[in-house]
């Protein structure tokens, strides 16, 4: 069993989805955490605030005396048994805490004693997240070529289709605008930078440059690294642009027919046909300063209307209504005066098709 880990040990771990049993307090592991780790912490988040209280006030030992008291008896069989059962399903994971120090080492000999050995991660999380750091500003000095277009243009559909594609709105769990966000909640900053950071790291080996979405400094809370942002500012661009009728179909398939679909889905009937009409709302909400407030009330009113048309007759095209005005007096131009400031920076334009036939030559 190695006693030390260097740098390339750590980027194997990660290369390969290794499983990671991350025995932080879930406060810490939801704070940041590392792709293919399952969080069953030796303390829970009340038992470590009163260690650290501990420590502060009587010192290092009181605190490991307080905390093998907090930790014992079935708490702590119920706790072996879980780590026990995590072991015999990933037998070739490791064992994390903080900074590689106290708590995976206690973990490491109580599952020692029943006749488990099971490895550590030297460096704990830190080191881990460390690295990510590292490679990730490695990785982005390779080439890279921005998808843009205004919104509809299927810029994601794109990205995933290309394998040296990167999808970070799919790693954000956004789409990047007011209108971004979906039933999934978005990772902490730490953790979605530690999943665009292993994504590369898997794909490294195969590709030499990377195929982005043309994105902002932030893709709904999740900011870019600066490091990957710097790279973008200098990216050459190829720009999707497809007939308007076309993109319409396909927001319409994205943000109304989907996103009622999973809506209902994950709350159920009521519930989240409440959760749908409130998404659409703040989106419009978020904008209205921009739109000019008795504008954004007009399409508010559409709004409303066409979620009753929806809501007797399932019909989302009612939406059209109040998204091609949207789309006409702000997205279109907002995006096109952007493209604008990078016009030296286009390579390529043209149709969906013609884009993606234009990667693969």
């Amino acid at each position: 069993m190695e006693s030390a880990f260097s740098a390339q040990n750590i980027r194997h771990i990660l290369a390969n989805n290794t499983p990671i049993i991350d025995v932080r307090a879930p406060i810490e592991f939801n704070q940041g955490s590392i792709p293919n780790a399952i969080n069953l912490p030796l303390m829970n988040d009340e038992e470590r605030a009163a260690v650290g209280t501990c420590y502060k006030q009587q010192g290092s030992q009181k605190a490991v005396d307080l905390g093998h008291q907090l930790v014992s008896g079935e708490i702590r069989n119920n706790r072996i048994a879980a780590w026990r059962e995590a072991c015999e399903q990933f037998p070739n994971g490791y064992i994390c805490c903080a900074r590689g120090g106290m708590r995976s080492h206690i973990v490491q000999q109580w599952l020692k004693e029943i006749g488990i050995d099971y490895p550590l991660i030297e460096g704990g999380y830190k080191a881990l997240r460390q690295t990510v750091i590292e490679m990730t500003n490695e990785l982005v000095q390779r080439p890279i070529i921005l998808i843009g277009g205004c919104t509809g243009n299927g810029k994601t559909t794109l990205v995933r289709s290309l394998p040296e594609g990167i999808d970070l709105e799919g790693i954000a769990h956004h789409r990047g605008s007011s209108f971004g966000r979906t039933v999934e909640e978005q990772f902490p900053q730490a953790t979605f930078e530690n999943h665009l950071g292993v994504e590369m790291l898997q794909k490294a080996p195969k590709y030499t440059r990377w195929v982005l979405e043309d994105e902002g400094r932030a893709i709904g809370a999740n900011g870019l690294p600066e490091c990957l942002r710097a790279k973008m500012v200098e990216a050459s661009i190829v720009v999707v642009d497809d007939p308007f009728e076309r993109r319409i179909e396909r927001l319409k398939a994205e943000y109304f027919d989907r996103m009622t679909h999973d809506f209902l889905d994950v709350y159920g009937e009521n519930e989240g046909w409440q959760a749908y009409s409130d998404y659409l709302h703040h989106g419009l909400f978020a904008i209205r300063r921009r739109l000019g407030s008795q504008r954004a009330s007009e399409l508010t009113q559409l709004l409303d209307k066409a979620l009753e048309t929806q809501k007797m007759s399932g019909n989302t095209e009612a939406h059209f209504s109040w998204l091609t005005p949207l789309l006409k007096e702000y997205y279109d131009p907002m995006y096109r005066y952007q493209l604008s400031k990078k016009e030296d920076k286009i390579i390529y334009q043209g149709s969906y098709e013609e884009v993606m036939q234009w990667f693969k030559n």
